[in-house]
């Protein structure tokens, strides 16, 4: 590839986020170059490790229909609910503790359904998360939460499409291709460093789009920032999201921004590989946790598993499982339940106990206060209001009275044999900490001044999320700020480029 040409757009990732940048920069018809540090078979940054599933505002059947027309009539009558933007934002506010910018907020809620659209434009299809995100309710599928749609193929087939969709664009692609440092002057970003297949040169843009992830798979930046323990914790996703944006452009003197010690984690497979696998990173989530009662290896309850639905919890209980003794805990289900668990708990892959009698169970379990366990499942048994219906669609308000930490929803008796255990730890995904950019994605500098020539979307985007994180925000956010990003960036690049002209 001839890199002696000037680019008008250089995005450097290789996840949804930097896809979109470079298709929307791409569509405004900018000459545009995209570097994916992977090679080939492991492209697709954090993207390729989900289940493609994207919150986005909708207003009933009709908006669910126009993204998944091909539903058969029986999918049709599913009750889909409706997700407002009022809901949207509700939920923004309420898990980021107010936080969240609003600036940066009003666009990710206003543009994501405009940008699901888009998506499809380009070839994306999406059908309903049946199996993880609804339950059957008298002999309908209900849905909850949020988050209703998924790109079909899930994060692989959402990074094929999307590669393919960039190559039709005549975006050029480089694989192997490690970006290690901008090329910046007084007068804005003009370019990149890169070493391809071992080799280091130069390549220079008239704007440089920033799209290649937090610093999750850095275990020393994880360890300073996130503190100590978190050099302990599993990777769901990319080896390659090292944090090496974030530091050329701090290096230069982008602003830092957002909520640095936080992160997005989750309850992982305990044994689980040190970063994500292909091959077996859909066994690896153990997400039905509210219907559990979950203790650590002292026998204890250390939270409220029914606090809410899972998607409002889910990414902030890894933190809480980090903080136990040894990293681990263990969910045990009655077996009234089990068909309510997600399918990943019926793969492969699962440490698992199964047993009669709830001493059984904590002897199998091995490393768990064996007297202390019997006594907190006793006294979580005594403290259910079963009263009050159990239904899993909905916060159905069957908790506990009289204990130190409640169970606020769906408390179900650990009475009815075979109990099943399954052990976790911590799985991280995404940092939170990032860059402070305008509202039309281009980065700041530490004087509040926007750095010419320099844009970026998904992960490294600062301000977003602090604590936790409504559950599939993140593809969404990535889509929304990518094509921000790329149209911005390739309108900056054309009055660069009239600029020098005259």
């Amino acid at each position: 590839m001839d890199f002696d040409v000037e680019y008008d757009v250089i995005v450097v990732g290789g996840g949804n986020a930097a896809l979109c940048a470079a298709i929307s920069a791409a569509n405004d018809k900018a000459r545009v170059l995209l570097l994916e540090r992977a090679p080939e078979e492991a492209r697709g940054g954090n993207t390729a490790y989900t289940e493609g599933l994207m919150r986005f505002v909708y207003d009933g059947t009709d908006d669910i229909l126009a993204l998944s027309p091909d539903l058969s009539e029986d999918e049709k009558n599913s009750d889909f609910g409706v997700y407002t933007e009022d809901d949207f934002f509700a939920d923004m506010i309420r898990v980021t503790e107010n936080r969240t910018d609003p600036d940066l907020c009003e666009i990710l809620v206003r543009q994501s359904n405009p940008t699901l659209r888009w998506l499809k434009e380009q070839g994306l299809r999406f059908l309903p998360q049946f199996g993880r995100q609804s339950f059957k309710v008298d002999g309908r599928h209900k849905f909850w939460g949020g988050a209703t749609l998924a790109v079909t193929g899930g994060g692989r087939g959402m990074v094929d499409f999307l590669f393919k969709a960039a190559a039709r664009k005549g975006v050029d692609i480089v694989y192997d291709a490690w970006v290690r440092d901008l090329i910046a002057s007084d007068a804005g970003v003009h370019g990149v460093v890169v070493q391809i297949a071992g080799n280091t040169t130069s390549v220079r843009a008239r704007c440089v789009v920033l799209a290649c992830g937090g610093f999750e798979a850095n275990t020393e930046w994880r360890t300073r920032y996130l503190g100590p323990g978190w050099d302990l914790a599993k990777v769901r996703g990319s080896r390659y999201n090292t944090g090496d944006g974030l530091d050329m452009a701090l290096r230069i003197g982008a602003q830092p921004c957002g909520n640095w010690s936080g992160c997005h984690a989750v309850s992982w497979e305990r044994y689980a590989e040190d970063f994500g696998d292909f091959s077996v990173t859909d066994d690896y989530e153990r997400d039905s946790y509210p219907f559990s009662v979950m203790v650590n290896g002292e026998g204890r309850r250390f939270l409220d598993e029914g606090a809410d639905i899972r998607n409002y919890t889910y990414a902030k209980y890894g933190h809480i499982v980090m903080k136990q003794p040894g990293q681990f805990a263990w969910q045990i289900f009655d077996s009234s339940v089990l068909h309510l668990l997600r399918p990943e708990y019926r793969a492969r892959r699962v440490t698992k106990v199964v047993a009669d009698t709830i001493e059984d169970l904590a002897r199998k379990m091995g490393d768990v206060d064996v007297a202390q366990f019997t006594e907190t499942i006793s006294a979580y048994n005594a403290a259910v209001k079963r009263d009050v219906p159990f239904n899993p669609a909905i916060k159905d308000g069957r908790g506990t009275a009289g204990l130190d930490i409640p169970k606020s929803n769906w408390a179900i008796p650990l009475e009815n044999p075979p109990f099943e255990a399954y052990s976790v730890t911590c799985g991280i995904t995404f940092t939170f900490g990032g860059l402070k950019i305008t509202t039309e994605g281009q980065v700041v500098d530490r004087n509040n001044l926007p750095i010419p020539g320099l844009y970026a979307a998904g992960e490294m985007v600062g301000g977003l999320f602090y604590f936790n994180y409504p559950g599939s925000t993140g593809l969404t956010s990535g889509a929304v700020f990518g094509r921000l990003a790329g149209r911005s960036a390739a309108s900056a690049a054309a009055g660069r480029h009239l600029k020098a002209a005259q």
